[in-house]
């Protein structure tokens, strides 16, 4: 019996054997390009589990016979990160070297802020090529500097018929498989316990093959699939059936004001393993997405959560868990502070870098004085209210409203104040400021 997993002995080595992800590694796509141009820029492939993260990274660096170094952000401090960019400068200063060095860090989201600033200036000088990997938002677990320099690319979760592919590759090029024979009778549940991830359809097909008495056909139909993994709730994965099923289900009970669905999907997560600092930095996110000005309390609890979690452990932490779970899900919602800066950084976007009007221009300078830098800004604290109109916004864009107030009682109170300082909503503070 061979003892490598399913999985590893599958490794795609090329791209025509890579399953999926044909928007970025199909004819024409961006990753295909840079393999065939041998020009690879720095990316972080962002996904879930199971997509071909890892694998695509291997592949784009056997293309392009670059040196390739791996580190795992859950074992790697700062140090191993220094070490290994010292070996990328000497490999890129060697004549034996025909590609620039690729780091490939899986997990990089783990990496806190002083890891990622070590990475900044070997990516760069081009000392190095960064392949990052990560299941989280990058926008959240990466810092903006090294985002900047690297393009991140989004992974999906396969689809059926490239499951069915990888299911019918597995079956026809493996040799333990081949020489026991599988009969493929129903694939349902094969496909709704693998949930998209390849790593996680193989891992039961080997744990199927495993778990069958010598001499037997290898069966897969949806009672054999569903009874050997309920027998073997650990066998493929730490954090249990679909993971992201559940977070996902989860995340829309709190924001669906549920509290005994959000309570169920939580103790499903505890029971399965996860990771309790993911529940709570998820609660984190959806305190200040989904609850946000209508209740700013939120945040603070979710926040406080996290802390304590990491200072009192398990498994006594789902007990403050579960607490922030049910006042979140109870609380009053609003997405009007992400709305805001969603709307902000489109004009942003639109616009670029528009000058900032000379009234707010910090003047440390006589000669910025001179200039008009900070010339007729009124302070607010010397008016009535510590309030004055006057304008904020670049000249170019007179105002725009970003912020549109949710209907519930906080947010109905804070409107109310904005109308008596600035005129009802749709009015242009610019104009209003000009009276």
């Amino acid at each position: 019996m061979n003892k490598q997993p399913l999985a590893e002995r599958l490794r795609p080595q090329t791209l025509d054997d890579y399953i999926g992800q044909q928007h970025l590694v199909g004819e024409g796509s961006i990753i295909r390009r840079m393999i065939e141009t041998g020009n690879v820029a720095s990316f972080i492939l962002w996904g879930p589990p199971g997509v071909g993260k890892t694998t695509l990274a291997r592949i784009v660096a056997g293309s392009i016979d670059a040196p390739f170094y791996t580190l795992s952000a859950v074992h790697s401090g700062v140090k191993d990160v220094r070490d290994v960019i010292d070996r990328c400068r000497d490999d890129s200063r060697s004549m034996f070297t025909r590609g620039r060095p690729i780091l490939f860090i899986d997990e990089i989201h783990r990496f806190n802020k002083s890891q990622q600033d070590s990475l900044l200036g070997a990516v760069e000088s081009g000392i190095v090529t960064l392949i990052g990997a990560t299941t989280e938002n990058p926008s959240f677990e990466v810092i903006r500097p090294l985002l900047s320099r690297a393009q991140v690319y989004t992974l999906k979760p396969l689809e059926e018929p490239e499951l069915t592919l990888l299911l019918n590759r597995a079956i026809e090029t493996d040799s333990c498989l081949r020489e026991r024979g599988v009969d493929v009778k129903e694939t349902t549940a094969l496909f709704r316990f693998a949930g998209g991830d390849a790593r996680k359809l193989l891992n039961i097909l080997d744990l199927l093959e495993r778990s069958t008495p010598d001499g037997e056909a290898v069966v897969v139909d949806d009672e054999t699939v569903t009874n050997r993994l309920q027998e073997n709730p650990m066998a493929y994965d730490r954090n249990g059936e679909m993971h992201y099923d559940i977070i996902s289900a989860f995340i829309k009970s709190v924001r669906g004001s549920d509290p005994d669905a959000a309570i169920y999907w939580l103790a499903r997560m505890v029971a399965g393993g996860e990771d309790p600092e993911f529940i709570a930095r998820r609660l984190v996110i959806l305190a200040s997405e989904d609850i946000g000005l209508a209740n700013p309390n939120a945040m603070l609890l979710a926040n406080a959560t996290f802390d304590i979690l990491k200072k009192i452990g398990w498994p006594e932490g789902r007990i403050p868990l579960a607490e922030c779970v049910i006042y979140l899900a109870t609380s009053p919602k609003s997405n009007s502070a992400y709305m805001a800066i969603n709307k902000a950084l489109e004009v942003v976007n639109e616009t670029g870098n528009l000058p900032v009007p000379l009234h707010l221009r910090n003047a440390p300078t006589s000669l910025m004085k001179e200039m008009g830098y900070g010339h007729d800004y009124k302070y607010a604290h010397d008016y009535k209210d510590n309030f004055v109109k006057q304008q904020f916004m670049p000249d170019a864009l007179g105002h725009r409203r970003f912020w549109e107030p949710a209907d519930n009682q906080q947010e109905l109170k804070m409107a109310q104040l904005q109308t008596q300082r600035w005129g009802a909503v749709g009015t242009d503070k610019k104009k209003e400021s000009d009276k």
